[in-house]
Parts: structure tokens; C-alpha cells; sequence
């Protein structure tokens, strides 16, 4: 389960470019990593199959915690691909809330 110090800002897909990125990962273990890429395929497939979107809650690199609604498209090892082109990378993802 999902749980955040500090309420996130909720942010359009389209301004996911504006974003920077750190370049360490925001999860520090490697049970957390995997738990992280198991629920952002379950996401995929959700997208894939009905079209139906997520909360990303992710972390920018100036510590910010963001949100957005939206629909993935594929995940790789690296990015997640969203709706209308737009990535994040798995990297910043904190976690995922099933709509």
C-alpha cells in the first residue's frame, strides 16, 4: 500500500515534459523495485485491454510528489508509456492506485 508525507499535486499528462527527473531511483529496495514493476504491467494490461487509467504518484527531482490520471500504454524496464506519447521513468514512480 501506497503511503505519502505530503499531499501530491495533481498534474495534467501533457505537462509530465516540463518535469526533471533525478537520477537515482525513489525506491531503495530491490522488493520495492520489483513490486513497483509488477503493478506497472498489471497497469499496462489494464490499459491495453479496457482502457483504463491510473494515479501515478511520482516523485520530481526537486523532491516534489506529483499525481497523474491517466492511461499506460507499455512499460519497458526503464519508462512507462502513456497516453497521447507522453513517458515517465520507472525510476521516479513511487506507486500506482487502480481507478
Amino acid at each position: 500500500m501506497l503511503t505519502l508525507a505530503q499531499v501530491p499535486q495533481t498534474v495534467a499528462k501533457e505537462s509530465l515534459r516540463e518535469y526533471r527527473f533525478a537520477a537515482q531511483d525513489v525506491l531503495t529496495t530491490a522488493a520495492d523495485r520489483q513490486s513497483r514493476r509488477h503493478y506497472a504491467e498489471r497497469a499496462t494490461t489494464l490499459g491495453n485491454a479496457h482502457h483504463g487509467k491510473v494515479n501515478i504518484y511520482f516523485r520530481t527531482a526537486d523532491g516534489d510528489v506529483k499525481r497523474v490520471q491517466t492511461t499506460i500504454w507499455a512499460t519497458d524496464a526503464d519508462h512507462l508509456t502513456l497516453k497521447a506519447g507522453n513517458f515517465l521513468p520507472l525510476r521516479c514512480v513511487l506507486g500506482f492506485d487502480f481507478c
